[in-house]
């Protein structure tokens, strides 16, 4: 099963979904093939262009508030695979809350950040200015085109066109 980068009517990524969903779009002409592998999908009688990238026909409405459900691997890669306090990319990372949920810190993009273990420890159940410690800028929710880079292991050259400059390094295995 191959995967497929599904962009809005503007080209904007939305999300990723398999060769066999992209193909009931494109065949329900909903979407059309923007890039295409060189094998095609077969079928006992026919064959098909295997799409890579489709465009929805029509645009999709994103709500912007919408709120996706924070995991270790997404918060990993939000803050680059390091620990937000020291910067450190070896050792185990652990998700710190900033404003301890003692403390009435809620699991929040916003309140939730990457550390290492030591880090960790150290900040324990206090506020960071009790501990001397402090953010190099305030975590906020991940860009949508993460979540589209953590659908694949890897992001096809040809999709690179079609997402975001920023943050083209590819996340490393959790």
């Amino acid at each position: 099963m191959h995967q497929v980068l599904v962009l809005n009517a503007s080209y904007e990524p939305l999300n990723v979904c398999s060769d066999r969903r992209a193909h009931v779009l494109v065949w329900k002409g909903k979407a059309e093939v923007v890039e295409h592998h060189a094998q095609p999908l077969r079928s006992a009688g026919r064959s098909f262009i295997r799409p890579h990238v489709i465009r929805l026909l029509q645009y999709v409405r994103v709500p912007r508030a919408v709120k996706r459900r924070i995991s270790r691997r997404a918060l990993f890669a939000r803050d680059g695979w390091k620990c937000v306090y020291c910067g450190s990319a070896g050792g185990r990372l652990t998700l710190d809350h900033v404003i301890p949920r003692s403390k009435g810190g809620d699991s929040v993009w916003e309140n939730v950040v990457t550390a290492c273990a030591p880090c960790n420890l150290r900040k324990g159940d206090r506020l960071l200015d009790e501990v001397a410690m402090s953010l190099p800028r305030p975590p906020r929710a991940p860009a949508p085109v993460l979540f589209i880079r953590l659908a694949t292991q890897r992001v096809p050259d040809s999709w690179r066109q079609y997402l975001p400059a920023h943050d083209q390094a590819e996340p490393a295995a959790a």
